[in-house]
């Protein structure tokens, strides 16, 4: 049982530093494309959640996957207000039709 946790943990270390060294290296004009992906990966959690509940047969097991398929969709959808708001940072302001009449007048 002990090499099996060692070995999970060494998993767990090596996917830990990869991600870390991964994620360093990508511009930042492509962390908005990234964002969306890892939002489709985090889709993927919910339907592990979903099928997770299918195989409970306890209550403590039905609380942990609604806990889990709970969290999952607020990580979703946290990503996609995230998202919302890099994109409008690269989106032109709208002239009020106050600014464009004052400066008319002028």
């Amino acid at each position: 049982m002990m090499q099996t946790l060692f070995g999970n943990l060494a998993i767990f270390v090596l996917a830990l530093l990869v991600g870390v060294e991964v994620i360093s290296k990508i511009p930042s004009t492509l962390h908005t494309p990234m964002m969306s992906g890892s939002n489709a990966i985090h889709g993927v959690v919910i339907a592990g959640a979903v099928i997770t509940a299918s195989l409970a047969s306890t209550p403590a097991g039905y609380i942990l996957t609604f806990i889990a398929a709970t969290l999952a969709a607020a990580n979703v959808f946290g990503g996609y207000v995230v998202t919302d708001r890099i994109l409008k940072m690269f989106t032109k302001p709208k002239q009020s039709s106050m600014s464009t009449t004052a400066g008319a007048a002028s």
